[in-house]
């Protein structure tokens, strides 16, 4: 093996184990909520900030990160993003209060947005064969949708065996080992000269920072609290500034013409409504199994398992089937497919059966699985080849947007875990997700058309 090929493998796996480190922190905290309830006492409120702590930084810096990178080198960022969220891991591994792992969460959201926009900069840089390339994506895109499969069965085991602490401190190693080859084997390719909009970027997370405040803590304070009433009256200022900002500077983090585009605006709304429901109702269902049917976290995380699995099989069935019958179709079909499975676990109670909630999750998993690369493909192929880069950041964040919200309005709903009450809010979070998916389908199948897709 000559010395450019060793080095490409090794950039290659430095890419991965960057996406695997993010994706599993994704998954793997879900069935630790209950061992973190008990270990700091806190309520439906406090578990929520752990979630959304790493997932609004995440979601705020991801197009910001990606232009940084094209600034100071890809390599150089994504380096800086491994320490950070290695460091950011022992924190959370060893932290003494909630307030501190909560911060560490932070942390671990701003390592996970260096991370993920750099890795597929360096992959390019260490494939400029298109054909390798490609193959290089796919095995990369692979192992993360492993990781976030394995996710909740690996937490489950470490909990289970070595406390909730251990989720956090399996990041050092994979952290340790992602630096080094880094260090060894990535390209050090100059970065460019490009202009960083940290006005809009500044305006972005406080946008997103007080409507998440407002969403989680009106569980705890009532909506009508002059606190939560403020929050969000500052997100929506923010939200204001933010666009003002955009659409008077000249080189943007958010071009706003990509929304003049409707199959973009439509795919990126349909990011939204599917992490929305998706992440929103595994947080649910962490809750109902720990909480209320008093599962152990190896229990739950198995529980999960034929949903996680089943998600990566969809996922590779999905990209050929794009070409056959049509992203517009194949969108509709993974709303409608999803609704029917949420649809089905309305039902559910603290004395059914699991058997009963297998087929239901197979078909929202499936649903959604259905949908995550086509609406890439609809994304990618409404723009400019030009702005293929900003469009898939775009979507991305959105995506994490649309989870982070789900996670704020389903935990509101069942932030009482009095059994009759908890059932109540997990009902009404299962018909929102049916809802919304339903209306998501309605509006692919009216303003997705196949003349502004070049699928």
């Amino acid at each position: 093996m000559n010395t450019s090929t060793l080095s490409s493998r090794g950039t290659l796996l430095a890419s991965a184990l960057g996406l695997v480190i993010v994706l599993l922190d994704v998954s793997v905290v879900n069935v630790a909520l209950d061992a973190v309830r008990h270990q700091f006492a806190t309520d439906v409120s406090g578990l929520q900030w752990v979630i959304n702590a790493y997932t609004l930084v995440f979601a705020a810096l991801l197009l910001t990160s990606g232009a940084l990178g094209d600034r100071l080198g890809a390599w150089r960022v994504f380096l800086v993003g491994f320490v950070v969220f290695t460091l950011a891991s022992a924190a959370c591994g060893w932290s003494s209060s909630l307030p501190a792992l909560i911060a560490a969460r932070l942390l671990q959201g701003l390592g996970a947005a260096l991370l993920v926009p750099n890795s597929l900069a360096m992959l390019q840089h260490a494939f400029p064969d298109r054909e390798q390339r490609n193959r290089a994506v796919g095995w990369w895109g692979g192992m993360g949708a492993v990781s976030l499969a394995a996710g909740p069965v690996l937490g489950g085991l470490l909990v289970t065996h070595l406390g909730w602490r251990s989720i956090f401190l399996i990041n050092l190693p994979i952290g340790l080992l992602g630096i080094c080859l880094t260090l060894r084997h990535a390209a050090r390719v100059a970065g460019h000269q490009r202009t960083i909009d940290w006005a809009g970027q500044a305006a972005a997370i406080l946008a997103l920072a007080a409507l998440t405040w407002a969403l989680t803590e009106a569980a705890r304070l009532g909506w009508t609290h002059v606190r939560v009433l403020g929050s969000a009256t500052l997100a929506f200022i923010a939200l204001a500034v933010f666009i003002g900002i955009e659409s008077r500077i000249r080189a943007p983090m958010l071009p706003l013409e990509l929304f003049r585009r409707p199959t973009f605006v439509i795919a990126s709304a349909a990011g939204v409504v599917v992490n929305f429901a998706y992440y929103g109702l595994i947080f649910v269902f962490s809750l109902f199994f720990q909480i209320q049917q008093h599962l152990s976290p190896q229990m739950t995380g198995l529980a999960f398992l034929p949903m996680t699995v089943v998600l990566i099989a969809v996922n590779v069935l999905a990209g050929r089937l794009i070409a056959r019958v049509g992203p517009r179709v194949l969108m509709v079909l993974g709303l409608l497919l999803a609704a029917s499975g949420y649809l089905l676990l309305m039902p559910v109670s603290i004395g059914g059966s699991y058997g009963y909630l297998v087929l239901p999750m197979l078909m929202a998993a499936s649903g959604i699985a259905l949908m995550v690369p086509t609406m890439t493909n609809i994304t990618l192929s409404s723009v400019d080849a030009s702005r293929a880069g900003v469009a898939s950041g775009v979507l991305n964040s959105a995506r994490q947007v649309g989870g982070m919200l789900g996670v704020a309005v389903f935990g509101y709903l069942v932030r009482d875990t009095a059994p009759t009450r908890f059932m109540h809010g997990m009902h009404l979070s299962i018909g929102l997700a049916v809802v919304l998916l339903l209306g998501g389908s309605v509006l692919c199948w009216r303003g997705i058309r196949p003349d502004r897709i070049n699928a």
